[in-house]
Formats: C-alpha cells, structure tokens, sequence
C-alpha cells in the first residue's frame, strides 16, 4: 500500500507554508481568519494546510461557533527534534573547525 505524502510529521514540515503555519501557531492560538491574512493566502489554501497538520497531529484545533482555532502541538515534532539533534555535534565540530581556521587565517595576516 502506497504511503500518503502527509504521512508523518517530515512530510508534512516538507512543504514551506507548513512551515510557516507552523512557526505562527508556536507564537499562541490562531484562528483560520487570521492565519489567511497574515499569510496573505486564500482560505481554501490555509484549510488545506491546516488539514495536513492536523492529520499528523501537528495542530490541534479549537471550535468556538463557526471558527476554527488552531494551535500547535510541539510534542508531534518530536520525532524531527531527535532526528535533527544527530546532526548537532556534526554541526558544532564543522563549526569549530571553521572557526579554527578563520584565526589561523587571522594569525598569518598580522604584520609582525
């Protein structure tokens, strides 16, 4: 059986305005309304993003009479958090080997 591209969290943080939407919902509870402006996005466009993160269980999302408000749900990215954080150490040696060098670089440059 072929897997839905909005299977998992990855996938569905694949996608730029996902990211977006993400990033907005981290700062509080947003309603679908507002989301569509800040986004400057058509409502049809915002409900189907919101509709992928929430089937991933990204966002959780609020009725209160005809609105929807959405927030996010930071413990579903925790399958991103731990993958990313595999790569931190292999950041931070590039780092500081770059670092390393731009002082050599530095050193040699000075009139003695």
């Amino acid at each position: 059986m072929a897997r839905s591209p909005t299977a998992d969290a990855f996938r569905a943080i694949a996608e730029p305005r996902r990211r977006e939407i993400i990033a907005l919902l981290a700062r509080g509870e947003r309603s679908v309304n507002d989301l569509v402006e800040t986004l400057r996005l058509a409502q049809p466009q915002v409900s189907k993003h919101l509709a992928v993160l929430s089937r991933v269980g990204l966002v959780r999302v609020r009725k209160d009479g005809r609105q929807r408000f959405y927030r996010l749900n930071a413990k579903a990215l925790k399958p991103v958090h731990d993958w990313v954080k595999l790569f931190e150490q292999l950041w931070n040696d590039r780092l500081d080997r770059l670092d390393e060098y731009l002082n050599e670089l530095q050193t040699k440059g000075k009139p003695k």
